[in-house]
């Protein structure tokens, strides 16, 4: 009886330890569709990436087309409308004028005999003369008190190419700066003419002033009486 039993009981632990058999077909169903999960998920972390790509992309173009919000053009109408009102003070033969040929023929005709006194047209050569050297100093002046708004303009190009985004802000700074350089010369050729002016009028005083001291030595020597007894001198003895 006793020994029955334990058979009894060895047979049922063993019958609990026995493998189960394996149905292959199952395994390799689930082996399947874990790939197919896997294939899915790589899908999905591919269209991920490319979205964010795309997001990257967008957001460039954003930046690249932004534009500034404020931009500087210095007002160089009005800085060139000064500068040739402040050249035309007095009797100057200023760039500006715009009968400046027709001024300078009639305050310095050339070589040429006149009546009028002579201190009265010296009078006018020298103080031509000296009221366009005056323009062309007054025209430094004012360029020079420009200097300081000036500065201010360039700082702020600075921060503006500081703190640019993209390539629409970048290039609109580029242009900032280059209409900055074309104004500067722009007033460098308005000096520049002022100067010459001013060098041309003296140039022309001096001139006038030699031509009329020999005409007037011309009409001297060659002076005839309004009203003659014919009678001629001439040098030596008879």
């Amino acid at each position: 009886m006793r020994k029955s039993l334990i058979a009894s009981l060895l047979a049922f632990s063993l019958g609990l330890q026995a493998p189960q058999p394996v149905q292959a077909g199952a395994f390799a169903t689930e082996l399947t569709q874990v790939l197919n999960h896997g294939q899915l998920l790589m899908q999905y972390v591919r269209q991920g990436m490319q979205l964010q790509e795309e997001i990257n992309q967008t957001i460039d173009m954003i930046n690249n087309s932004k534009v500034l919000p404020n931009q500087i053009f210095g007002a160089i109408s009005a800085e060139l409308n000064s500068l040739h009102s402040i050249v035309q003070g007095g009797m100057s033969l200023a760039y500006s004028l715009a009968n400046v040929d027709a001024l300078f023929r009639n305050r310095f005709p050339g070589y040429g005999y006149n009546s009028t006194g002579y201190y009265v047209r010296y009078k006018t050569w020298s103080q031509t003369s000296l009221d366009t050297t005056l323009g062309a100093l007054k025209a430094a002046g004012l360029q020079a008190q420009q200097i300081n708004s000036e500065q201010s303009v360039l700082d702020s190009l600075r921060n503006m190419a500081r703190s640019s985004e993209g390539r629409m802000e970048a290039l609109q700074v580029m242009g900032q700066i280059a209409e900055q350089q074309v104004q500067q010369l722009m007033k460098l050729r308005e000096l520049m003419m002022a100067d010459m002016s001013s060098k041309q009028s003296y140039q022309a005083a001096m001139i006038q002033k030699q031509s009329a001291s020999e005409a007037a030595t011309e009409r001297f020597f060659n002076w005839l009486p309004g009203v003659s007894d014919r009678t001629t001198y001439q040098s030596g003895w008879k």
